[in-house]
């Protein structure tokens, strides 16, 4: 009896852990089929548009659902616009918040402050599209004339900065995007820069290095990776956001050099448009737009995968 216990028992541990392992794989193996699925069915409903217009579709700024002639440019561009008009502001506030909380705030403050953070990383995002429509919009307004005068005759630059003071456009969208992406970039910078050990900046403050060259030195090619994976995670947002943008944005399937006129995306085209859409064709425009939107992701991830791998690389070597 002594010997069979023990064989039973460890026949029982064997099938529970192979029970584990199954279960894993599979749970793994949903994930793919799910993607697989998504995958398959965008490029299934994007079929007659790509037969219809080829690659043309890309390069088109028409769209005129009556005479069914469909081009994605205006939305590929306001959606890149407005993303990287988020990331331009997101990044070096998300930087200036964590660096503050880490490294300057005083203790009574610093957990009120990153429970803040948190929380406007919680607020949905249509509250902050009625904000912005009902707030940020009308005295942003009075602002962009003020942009016109200073910026508008500025080489290079200038043509960006130039139209009538409507409140909504490209850059209202992307002020409201850098609103929402600063939380989620802040919260992962301050994550990661909390990781840093003491010693090595209370060794870099003992050699007289100020706080600055101590974040930029010390902290920031410590923690490299993780900031741009925060960076990554705000873009992934802002690329993907509907709503905010939906409700500033002016939803205009116009191309303007201009940052100040109104323009579109490709998730507030289809947030506005699919209910609405007649005839297949113009179904599976809006289709191949979620596709195009897919790829573009797709595309941001695996770039933002091989710079992490690089930096992985470069890991104990001399920056």
């Amino acid at each position: 009896m002594s010997r069979i216990f023990p064989d039973a028992r460890l026949k029982r541990q064997h099938l529970l852990d192979l029970v584990f392992r199954n279960t894993t794989w599979l749970f793994a193996f949903i994930v793919f089929v799910i993607l697989a699925a998504i995958v398959v069915s965008l490029v299934i409903g994007s079929m007659p548009a790509i037969k219809a217009f080829g690659f043309g579709f890309l390069i088109s700024s028409e769209w005129n659902p009556v005479t069914e002639q469909f081009g994605a440019l205006v939305p590929i561009v306001g959606t890149l616009a407005t993303s990287i008009i988020a990331l331009l502001i997101g990044i070096p506030a998300s930087f200036g918040i964590a660096l503050f909380i880490t490294e300057l705030s005083p203790r009574w403050l610093k957990r009120p402050l990153g429970i803040a953070v948190e929380l406007l990383a919680g607020i949905p995002s249509i509250i902050y599209g009625m904000w912005g429509l009902f707030v940020f919009a009308p005295r942003f307004a009075q602002i962009e004339p003020w942009l016109t005068e200073h910026l508008g005759n500025v080489a290079l630059i200038g043509p960006l900065f130039q139209g009538p003071p409507m409140g909504i456009g490209m850059l209202t969208a992307g002020l409201i995007l850098a609103i929402m992406v600063i939380p989620f970039i802040a919260s992962v910078m301050r994550d990661v820069f909390e990781i840093v050990p003491p010693l090595l900046k209370e060794s870099a403050y003992g050699l007289g290095a100020t706080t600055w060259e101590v974040a930029w030195n010390i902290v920031l090619p410590y923690t490299k990776i993780g900031v741009v994976g925060g960076i990554m995670l705000g873009l992934g947002r802002a690329l993907g956001e509907t709503m905010a943008v939906t409700f500033v944005i002016g939803n205009a399937h116009e191309l303007s050099g201009s940052l100040l006129m109104p323009g579109n995306s490709i998730s507030s085209a289809l947030a506005n448009e699919f209910t609405e859409a007649v005839g297949d064709l113009y179904s599976s425009a809006l289709i191949e737009l979620g596709l195009i939107l897919f790829l573009i992701t797709f595309i941001v991830l695996s770039l933002s995968k091989l710079l992490l791998r690089q930096l992985g690389k470069r890991e104990g070597q001399q920056t």
